[in-house]
């Protein structure tokens, strides 16, 4: 069986195979969508293929819409070129459960796809076409944090953002600035309203892809590129919004070993692979049951029903809540703190760091025990009931492919939100955060990581992180065996209010995370000694 349009037509031999195909007419979709379009998402990877896809698959099985999502990827032509082209654009959705069963179902929702670069002069045509239909209603994103960043750790743009503000809107080459120069085009073409909704896992993920297209917009306008008018345009919310919301489905790397059981099944070329910009993808796409999507209910223009696929419609102030729940607490934090030690500790999957004593404690720790007492109750979920199915049901899930190394990707950029708004909440509360002891203990293993040596003082590879060569630098002069060697290094790390969103020092914990740090460069053996001394029961 092929993963195609015309492969799907073998109904008997999909369910066969346990794949559950769509019932929708895939072309009548394809073609409505093309004229109608309704739903731009940007960012084509794995969580947007099979959750978000997901869902406007459901609302299309169900008779609630009739159109699909047009998927644009500003990063890499490759997943465009080799994942979606080559499978008619569709994908094999399999959720792992935690009894070892797998479900499949093919999604078939994502109806064009796009590499968009103004250096493509009819995939930009195209998008501005899309971008000028007044059916148009909303515009989402999976870009990862980083997408949204256009300043380096001390606070100065980075290059490609300089060549962007000055190049204009037709030479926009970053995700930030080709959004804001399709937002320009919609404003050209009558002012239409629409919604421009970050699903990116950060927290306060619309205020920082607001505030992204509105920098980029006011350097443009001071360059004579826009108008005050297309300012006052981005700023009016009966035309713009930028929803906040929160996602959540753990969606690992595609495994290999489930490629070969859907080729085993008789689906032809199913191998993940592994692309020019170290992007992690397949044909299919492996995740977990569990997920949520919370949305703030702000969409000018109309929009789909989405809640009745599941996701909770809702305002700010419950989203920021959810939010907050489950990024500085219930999951984020301990995936971060998996992460850092289960790559000193040579552990490849996450499912098997939950049956390490210390690492099991330690997650109990910095969710249930530090970060619970600072969270607020967002109502619609219990914080409650949600770290409990993380620490007892979705973490130790040991038929997910998880591994630490994915998760410490780009750490630099997470570990503001994930410790730093718990810590933040210590301060505003007690003065300082010195009751801490488990976040801390997290964060020194993230400086420890840095080191580049498991605790056998093996060398190991560190993941992406855009801060990497800047980290490592500064603790270059630090050898394992030698705490002698560590003289105040970590200080411009701790202190930097760019990485942590505060003073860790001014916090109250500075100190404290040095001093763990210098328990685990002692010699081999220290960093799982130093658990078990500050992990004791």
């Amino acid at each position: 069986m092929k993963l195609t349009v015309e492969g799907l037509k073998d109904t008997a031999g999909w369910k066969k195979a346990g794949v559950a195909i769509p019932t929708y007419d895939i072309s009548t979709v394809r073609a409505y969508t093309a004229k109608n379009p309704a739903w731009v998402h940007f960012g084509a990877g794995n969580i947007f293929r099979m959750f978000i896809g997901g869902i406007a698959d459901k609302l299309l099985e169900n008779g609630l819409t009739k159109t699909g999502i047009v998927c644009a990827e500003t990063f890499s032509a490759d997943i465009i070129e080799e994942i979606y082209k080559p499978y008619d654009n569709l994908v094999l959705g399999v959720t792992l459960n935690p009894d070892g069963s797998v479900s499949k179902q093919v999604i078939a929702s994502l109806t064009e796809a796009i590499h968009s670069t103004p250096k493509a002069t009819s995939n930009w045509a195209r998008m501005k076409e899309i971008f000028a239909n007044p059916s148009l209603q909303m515009i989402s994103f999976t870009i990862t944090e980083k997408g949204y960043a256009l300043k380096n750790a001390a606070g100065e743009f980075f290059p490609y953002i300089v060549a962007d503000m000055e190049g204009g809107p037709d030479k926009a080459s970053s995700a930030m600035a080709q959004v804001t120069a399709f937002l320009l085009h919609r404003f050209q073409n009558g002012a239409l309203p629409l919604a421009v909704v970050s699903m990116d896992n950060c927290s306060h993920n619309g205020e920082k892809l607001q505030n992204s297209v509105l920098t980029i917009a006011e350097e443009w306008c001071k360059r004579g590129f826009v108008s005050k008018e297309f300012i006052a345009y981005l700023n009016d919310e009966k035309k713009i919004t930028f929803p906040w919301s929160m996602i959540d489905k753990i969606t690992p790397r595609p495994s290999v070993e489930i490629g070969k059981q859907l080729e085993d099944l008789g689906i032809e070329k199913m191998q993940p692979f592994v692309t020019e910009k170290k992007t992690f993808i397949a044909p299919f796409v492996n995740a977990e049951k569990p997920q949520y999507l919370v949305i703030e209910d702000k969409f000018p223009n109309g929009r789909p029903p989405l809640e009745k696929a599941g996701v909770y419609m809702t305002d700010r102030d419950t989203v920021n809540n959810v939010e907050r729940m489950k990024v500085t607490t219930c999951l984020n934090p301990l995936h971060t703190a998996l992460a850092v030690y289960g790559c000193l500790l040579s552990y490849t999957l996450i499912a098997d760091e939950m049956k390490d004593k210390e690492l099991s404690e330690l997650v109990h720790r910095i969710g249930p025990v530090e970060g619970m007492p600072v969270v607020t109750d967002p109502k619609i979920l219990s914080p409650k009931d949600f770290v409990n199915e993380v620490i007892s049901v979705r973490l130790p899930n040991p038929f997910m492919p998880d591994t630490p190394q994915r998760i410490a990707c780009d750490t630099s950029q997470k570990v503001g939100i994930r410790f730093g708004e718990t810590i933040k909440s210590y301060v505003e509360r007690d003065g300082n955060a010195s009751k801490l002891e488990a976040i801390p203990l997290a964060i020194a293993g993230w400086c420890r990581y840095l080191l580049a040596l498991d605790d056998k003082g093996n060398p190991f590879e560190l993941s992406p992180d855009p801060m990497l060569e800047e980290l490592t630098a500064q603790l270059k002069d630090i050898e394992l065996g030698k705490p002698e060697s560590y003289k105040g290094q970590l200080k411009p790390i701790l202190s930097n209010e760019n990485i942590f969103g505060s003073d860790l020092y001014k916090a109250g914990i500075g100190e404290k995370i040095e001093a763990m740090f210098c328990e685990e460069i002692v010699g081999t053996g220290a960093v799982r000694r130093t658990l078990q001394k500050y992990l004791k029961a």
